[in-house]
């Protein structure tokens, strides 16, 4: 499709691409867009799920996870969706508003989940340097006011992004060759001086995320310290064992995105297709691993999955049984799974 290039024209409809130079294989490439968000959708549910539910899960541990998995659920939602319909029904065509509304949320909750995984490291500081006092200091409304804290952060400092954008003149282009609007990659196409929304951008950047890693550095020598500190071989193993999910967590968070700023900065080689896909695989991998990785690690989560999963069959098991047992009729037979089904999920908000 032809872009106008009328110094005159604003324009307020964009076409996004999805992957440039790859347009053919669309329909392959969405596959494991789609497996993955699938995953995302049903690992952080059962993750939130189980935590919400389930009284011995009530830790302040627990708690700071349930936020990354709602992060993670907003993180996914804002761009995949997005990216599938472009690969599969060429929808690409986005309203300037939708744009900026996407930038806003993409950009606000990655903020947000570099701040909850600042959070938690505190929480292993903590959990390892005061474990007497780990249940006193993180009360419950300590917690609520970290996680409002969190979000008032992360909303207030991307807040004037919106009218950054608005207020410039897209005439140059109205094709943007990715699969979802950020804020400079949109900026760009603008003919007014984008200097502000590069320098708020970088500050952004600099006072939120960059300094979550320093601080995030900054608790673990403070942990590692603590921890070397330990007279027993066994309690050091077991108390960096108890950071080993968070710090799988942080690798996996950030060590993507440094990479791709590190090829956009000096792999001008690289063509622009490959920029694309690790900046998608920066947006769809921590969302899918997170809850594996917590899944694998805790041994509590793989106690609750367990129950749940083991009263489920049981229960099944149960209902069978009955079944041939007293040669229950069909409808019947539905009516009694209904039961047990009712009775299993009362069993778990209980």
């Amino acid at each position: 499709m032809a872009a106008l290039n009328h110094t005159g024209v604003s324009h307020t409809v964009f076409h996004l691409l999805g992957v440039p130079g790859l347009e053919d294989q669309h329909m392959w490439i969405s596959i494991p867009f789609f497996i993955s968000y699938v995953i995302t959708l049903l690992g952080n549910s059962l993750l939130i799920g189980m935590i919400l539910t389930r009284h011995s899960l009530r830790e302040p541990m627990y708690l700071f996870l349930c936020m990354l998995a709602g992060a993670d659920l907003v993180l996914s939602t804002c761009t995949v969706p997005q990216a599938l319909a472009i690969f599969w029904f060429r929808a690409g065509e986005i309203s300037l508003d939708r744009c900026i509304t996407q930038v806003f949320f993409f950009s606000s909750t990655f903020v947000s989940e570099s701040g909850i995984l600042l959070v938690m490291a505190f929480d292993r500081y903590i959990a390892i340097c005061y474990p007497l006092r780990y249940t006193t200091i993180l009360t419950p409304a300590l917690i609520g006011k970290i996680g409002v804290t969190v979000c008032l952060r992360s909303y207030g400092t991307i807040f004037p992004v919106i009218f950054l954008l608005k207020r410039l003149t897209f005439c140059q282009n109205n094709i943007i060759p990715h699969t979802y609007c950020e804020h400079i990659g949109l900026a760009k196409y603008a003919c007014n001086d984008i200097r502000v929304n590069i320098w708020y951008g970088f500050s952004i950047l600099m006072l939120t995320v960059v300094l979550d890693v320093v601080l995030i550095f900054v608790s673990y020598v403070l942990i590692l310290h603590a921890v070397f500190r330990i007279p027993s071989r066994d309690a050091r193993h077991k108390a960096l064992n108890t950071c080993g999910s968070h710090i799988c967590v942080i690798v996996l968070f950030y060590g993507p995105g440094i990479f791709t700023a590190l090829t956009q900065r000096f792999g001008r080689h690289i063509p622009p297709h490959t920029h694309i896909l690790l900046a998608n695989v920066c947006m769809l991998a921590p969302p899918v691993l997170n809850p594996i990785i917590y899944g694998i690690k805790t041994k509590q989560i793989q106690e609750q999955v367990v129950h749940v999963l083991f009263t489920k069959k049981k229960s099944l098991q149960h209902s069978v049984h009955l079944f041939s047992y007293y040669n229950i009729g069909s409808n019947d037979f539905h009516v009694l799974c209904m039961l047990e089904l009712k009775l299993h999920v009362w069993d778990i908000l209980l």
